[in-house]
């Protein structure tokens, strides 16, 4: 038995860290809404460009053109045959990560501010309080 310990422990319950689990969930909800919405948005912007004569790249129009090794296989063309018939793929996929920058970055903006207004104070009580420091303005 040491000098200064009791020989009782108090048993406290194990500090958490990390977030709150519906925190997780949202998460995991919105890494799948995200590139859901994203693909839907460039998919419908794209067919209403071409509707409406919008100037596309002509390397991102017309359907996708592999490399021979995936026509020679069976595997990767069981993969990849499916983009094959997808007409303008490579402007809805440009289009899509653009959708997909765009709505993450509003998103984050938001986030951060409802964090802000909501979240924990600046300091906390182990903090020393901010420095109260006057200074004059020189002139010269």
């Amino acid at each position: 038995m040491g000098k200064y310990r009791s020989s009782s422990r108090i048993r406290t319950a194990p500090k958490t860290d990390g977030p709150h689990a519906i925190w997780r969930g949202i998460g995991c909800f919105m890494m799948l809404l995200i590139p859901a919405i994203s693909i839907a948005a460039g998919f419908e912007t794209i067919k209403y460009g071409v509707n409406n004569d919008w100037p596309f790249p002509y390397q991102l129009m017309g359907t996708p053109s592999l490399p021979d090794l995936f026509y020679k296989s069976d595997g990767l063309m069981i993969v990849f045959g499916p983009i094959l018939a997808v007409k303008n793929f490579y402007a809805i996929a440009t289009a899509s990560i653009i959708f997909m920058i765009f709505l993450g970055g509003i998103i984050s903006l938001v986030y951060a501010l409802v964090y802000r207004f909501t979240g924990p104070d600046r300091y906390g009580p182990t903090d020393a309080p901010p420095p109260k420091i006057k200074t004059k303005k020189y002139s010269r």
